[in-house]
């Protein structure tokens, strides 16, 4: 396996983070996906580890998108950066974590505020308007994004430093594949985002989502039970992706983490582009081709296992 471009967007990575903390810089990280989706997981584990290695030191306060208290972050964390968790959801897709950074922006305003790597979808002008005069109007705001649609989109709609960066779960690094028990694994959306591809009618497709938490889901809500609960999630993923000696995925995390585990696939995509965007600036490894549809992605996806 090379792992040349997995050392690249770590290094990138790496590079973004330092330019917001060094040895015992204090931090808040906020947002948590507190639910079982496996990529927003992957992404908050990657976030914690970089954090870690460059501070030296466990973040001062996390919450999730519904339990911030401006109090007890305050208590907890008096001075410092806080960090917004990265991923998908800027934009008005998934508006309860976009309701949640805006009332950071509008409240946080002693400090930096960091938006950690995300793709932007908005699909009502008003609502990236909304968010530009929060933005605007914030001291000390620093976005990071994806891809470059979504950067184009950040440099013409909001006057804050913006660059582009890789998704946080690369942090993690290379990962070792279990043994695999089926032919072809398709990891396919059943949220919001899905295209509504029909699974092609073959028999050797196992079809899954990762949208179920292992009933041994650590509990708590302290900054080492959160880091818990994400590593158990990602466990679960990537347990999921090493059953298929070849897998079939529209989402983005299903790629990202079949790229650490050198997992031959093939790769569709979400509603609005996202995993093309990625690709597209960030590519990946050799065992990754994009299809357009189910059927084109299962003769990929035939034409890897029979390679191998």
């Amino acid at each position: 396996m090379t792992v040349d471009h997995i050392a690249a967007q770590q290094a990138a990575l790496h590079a973004l983070y330092r330019a917001h903390v060094a040895p015992g810089t204090r931090y808040a990280l906020v947002d948590f996906p507190d639910h079982a989706n496996v990529g927003d997981s992957a992404i908050w584990l990657g976030e914690v580890t970089l954090l870690r290695a460059l501070t030296g030191r466990d973040p001062d306060y996390v919450s999730t998108w519904h339990d911030f208290d401006e109090a007890a972050f305050r208590r907890a964390c008096p001075e410092g950066v806080l960090f917004l968790h990265g991923g998908g959801n800027l934009g008005d897709i998934w508006p309860h974590h976009q309701r949640f950074r805006e009332t950071i922006l509008a409240t946080i305003r002693d400090r930096p505020v960091v938006q950690l790597p995300q793709s932007i979808q908005f699909d009502v002008p008003a609502e990236a308007d909304r968010f530009a005069t929060l933005v605007a109007d914030h001291p000390d705001f620093a976005l990071y994004v994806r891809d470059a649609r979504s950067l184009d989109f950040a440099h013409r709609h909001f006057a804050c430093e913006t660059r582009l960066a890789p998704d946080s779960a690369y942090a993690l690094g290379p990962q070792t594949r279990a043994t695999a028990d089926c032919a072809l694994l398709m990891l396919l959306r059943t949220d919001d985002e899905r295209l509504g591809y029909a699974p092609p009618d073959s028999g050797q497709a196992t079809v899954v989502d990762w949208l179920e938490d292992d009933p041994d889901l650590p509990p708590g809500s302290d900054p080492a039970a959160r880091t818990a609960q994400a590593a158990n999630r990602v466990a679960r993923g990537l347990r999921l992706l090493s059953r298929g000696r070849v897998l079939v995925t529209d989402r983005l995390h299903g790629h990202i983490l079949a790229d650490l585990l050198d997992l031959p696939h093939v790769v569709l995509d979400n509603t609005y582009g996202k995993l093309a965007a990625y690709v597209a600036a960030w590519p990946a490894a050799a065992a990754m081709e994009c299809a357009t549809s189910p059927a084109q992605a299962l003769h990929l996806a035939e034409r890897r296992s029979e390679s191998r």
